[in-house]
């Protein structure tokens, strides 16, 4: 009793500390208190020392509390698991699921059978190849939660997302490790004919035990708390279901599991909530921890060769890249974007505590040898610790900020517009084809808003009270009458607009903080501006510098042969078409192309090479009239804004930070439900 006693005192302190040291590397808890299980085991302490600790008499009654604590740890997931997920995100859902679930298990059967022979015996080697193809289907639903909590991603579309797609993949999971381990448990003389009794039971706990659950929130309203009358009919409820699936030789972790999601959700939000508080304290914070810690007692590195670095290369190959690839897949043909397919595959790639859970389920059943399951206890530790940089790198907290502002809105029902913001320099009369650029932009998506940004320096010398003061006003009352007939335009085009003008003592350095301040999608800036470069460089939004070809008095060209370059033409003449420099980087200068060409009802002519030609069949194809060559004379000219951008362009376009791919189908289909007419296609 007195080495049961130190080792839990050790495994506690072990699984705390290193719990602690894990959140600190910003990774889950669970990767801290695996990797104390396996330095406290032979790994690390060698079998004089791991022995003596942690010896064969004292495996089982830390296997036994560690089992209780998987008990309520599968109950509380059975319980969280929000049924609501799914709705509203069903058909990606289900199908990121299956392409997350199909392509790995495919791939680690094929695995499995090519190493059956080294691991199982004949009579193994069916739950061997089902029970691998399951390992490497798993998806880790509560450390994919706390990842996404972590960084506030479960209030954003992605987010919401993942966990649905994590809640189909764990059914699927759990489902095919239940047949697996019938088919493992189904030699055994006694087991053949229970494991026949798997689907009656789960009639019974839908059909009968959730409706009687059912009455535990008329008896919790009463009671007005958690009495310990109904806790104790929850834990024998809970208990009684994990050993009757035992019992069944279909493992404990379902009957817990099971439990767990017929508990009543309508109404049982308050009760819900005080058998998690009380059960995962308990499960969390003492049992849990002891679990991880004994699945890393059972690991042991040292007996691991050269050729078991084979097996483990080839485990994180098929786990890694049937996870990643079969989720990208799937998540492109539901036409989810590139990016956030990305991260979804790889938010779906974290295995964690689930997987571990499902490889002491194969050790205990005899289906994974010592080694392999060593194996694979790494893959479930570099799967997970890999999942919170590689998502961090994918997807920014920029755009996690970006997506929990629109989630927000959207939730208080404000439709986001998607606004501009133009700065007008001085003076603000002569400005109106800018504003008109600006609006052309905006336009581009409904709703839009314009916003006018200006900032009048103070005059020379010492404003004074008395007619002086009244001048200077009657100078600012003029230009914010100016600004307003411009927004006016604006409006009468079919977009909201505003002014936002004052005083300032240092506009060059007082711009960038107005431009951050008004958080545009796109910021229209003249390339004269004042403090051009530092509005530019500190803005987070796509960037359209109107460069102009004339001198810097006369920005914009104006002679009859060059059009304007704030797509007007002159009165009475044929727009002329809008050519853009396409190359690596210029998706967000051809978008601006594309918009203004369709805008004018004028040819859209891509320069560059192999890239500018593909694009404009590609624009072509979606009904664009779009052409690839050299830039035409009296075209309006679009660049990319880079260190090498070619000169002559009137409009320089910087994409926004994080920006993604532009989808030109998406885009083209955008500008035909919006305001702005796509030019139809002109056949020879």
């Amino acid at each position: 009793m007195d080495l049961l006693l130190l080792d839990l005192v050790i495994v506690l302190a072990a699984a705390r500390l290193f719990g602690a040291l894990a959140r600190r590397l910003g990774q889950p808890p669970v990767i801290g208190e695996i990797v104390a299980g396996i330095l406290l085991g032979p790994t690390l302490l060698g079998p004089l020392i791991g022995d003596e600790l942690f010896g064969p008499e004292m495996r089982p009654p830390l296997q036994a509390l560690a089992n209780v604590g998987l008990v309520l740890f599968m109950f509380v997931v059975g319980l969280e698991l929000d049924q609501k997920l799914v709705r509203g995100k069903g058909r990606i859902a289900v199908t990121v699921a299956l392409g997350s679930t199909v392509v790995p298990f495919v791939l680690g059967c094929v695995l499995a059978l090519a190493i059956a022979g080294e691991h199982v015996g004949g009579d193994r080697t069916l739950p061997f190849v089902l029970f691998m193809g399951a390992a490497m289907a798993a998806t880790a639903f509560p450390v994919l939660a706390r990842i996404l909590t972590d960084r506030g991603m479960q209030r954003i579309t992605l987010g919401g997302l993942a966990l649905a797609s994590a809640a189909v993949i764990d059914v699927l999971a759990w489902t095919v490790l239940a047949v697996v381990v019938g088919i493992a448990g189904a030699g055994e003389a006694e087991g053949q004919w229970k494991v026949l009794l798997a689907l009656p039971y789960a009639l019974v706990m839908f059909l009968v035990v959730k409706p009687l659950l059912a009455r535990l929130v008329p008896a919790y309203e009463r009671a007005g708390r958690l009495t310990p009358g109904l806790l104790s009919l929850v834990l024998i409820g809970l208990i009684g279901s994990a050993w009757a699936t035992e019992w069944m030789h279909v493992h404990f972790i379902f009957g817990a599991f099971v439990f767990g999601t017929v508990m009543p959700r309508e109404g049982a939000e308050r009760l819900n909530h005080e058998i998690l508080e009380r059960l995962e304290q308990l499960a969390v914070l003492l049992l849990l921890p002891m679990f991880f810690v004994v699945a890393g007692l059972n690991v042991n590195l040292r007996e691991l060769d050269l050729s078991s670095l084979g097996t483990l290369a080839a485990i994180l190959a098929v786990a890694i890249g049937g996870k990643v690839l079969g989720s990208y897949a799937a998540a492109r043909t539901q036409r989810l974007p590139a990016r956030q397919s990305w991260t979804l595959a790889a938010l779906l790639n974290t295995r964690g505590l689930t997987e571990i859970v499902i490889l002491t389920v194969g050790l205990q059943k005899g289906v994974l040898d010592d080694e392999l399951y060593s194996l694979m206890v790494v893959m479930a530790l570099v799967t997970t610790a890999m999942t919170g940089p590689l998502v961090r790198r994918l997807y920014p907290d920029r755009r996690v900020a970006r997506d929990v502002a629109d989630a927000e809105r959207a939730a208080l029902g404000v439709t986001a517009a998607h606004r501009v913001l133009v700065i007008v320099p001085e003076p603000p009369a002569e400005q109106a084809p800018l504003v008109g650029l600006a609006t052309s932009l905006a336009l581009a998506k409904t709703p839009s808003e314009v916003v006018l940004g200006h900032l009048r320096p103070y005059p020379a010398g010492r404003l004074e009270v008395g007619s002086g003061l009244s001048s200077e006003l009657a100078e600012l009352a003029e230009t914010l009458q100016e600004l307003e007939t411009l927004a006016a335009t604006a409006r009468e085009r079919g977009s909201d607009s505003r002014v936002v003008s004052r005083f300032s003592a240092d506009v060059a350095g007082e711009l960038p903080g107005l431009a951050s301040g008004a958080r545009p999608d796109l910021l229209v800036l003249p390339a004269g501006a004042p403090g051009h470069a530092g509005v530019r460089d500190g803005a987070t939004c796509r960037v359209v510098t109107v460069a102009g070809t004339g001198s810097p008095s006369e920005p914009f060209p104006s002679s009859p042969s060059s059009p304007s370059p704030l797509g007007q033409a002159g009165p009475g003449s044929v727009p002329g078409p809008v050519a853009v420099h396409h190359g690596p980087g210029g998706d967000a200068a051809a978008h601006v192309a594309l918009t203004l060409a369709a805008l004018r009802g004028c040819p859209l002519v891509l320069v560059g090479g192999n890239r500018a030609s593909a694009l404009a069949q590609r624009l072509v194809r979606l009904g664009v009239e779009a052409t690839s060559g050299p830039v035409p004379e009296g075209a309006l000219v679009v660049a990319a804004d880079t260190a090498n951008a070619p000169g002559g362009a009137h409009l320089l376009v910087r994409a926004e930070q994080d920006a993604d791919p532009v989808d030109w189908a998406e885009a083209v289909s955008a500008l035909r439900a919006s305001v702005v007419p796509v030019a139809p296609v002109v056949r020879p």
